[in-house]
């Protein structure tokens, strides 16, 4: 599943155009290397997402085969860090 796909479906980003637009920032990175939106990502990928107030670290559980129910999208991935950023780390 491409990586926009996965970001949107998972629910760590509202709209796939957003996850794309990340991307194209350097804002999404898998296995520590800036990924393009149509990158693929498989179970055990790692993937950190430079947010505006905050750095999140997931790592992919699962690739789903179709439309997910809200509540099962975050079995997808399993956050290993959530970290609030501060204003100067921007």
């Amino acid at each position: 599943m491409r990586l926009d796909v996965f970001l949107k479906t998972s629910r760590l980003v509202k709209r796939r155009t957003l996850a794309k637009d990340y991307c194209d920032e350097g804002r999404v990175l898998v296995g520590g290397h800036a990924a393009k939106p149509g990158r693929e990502v498989a179970p055990g990928d790692m993937i950190t997402l430079e947010l505006a107030r905050r750095r999140v670290v997931v790592e992919v559980l699962d690739i789903p085969k179709g439309n997910v129910p809200k509540g099962d999208a975050a079995g997808l991935y399993k956050v290993i860090e959530d970290t609030p950023r501060h204003e100067d780390d921007v």
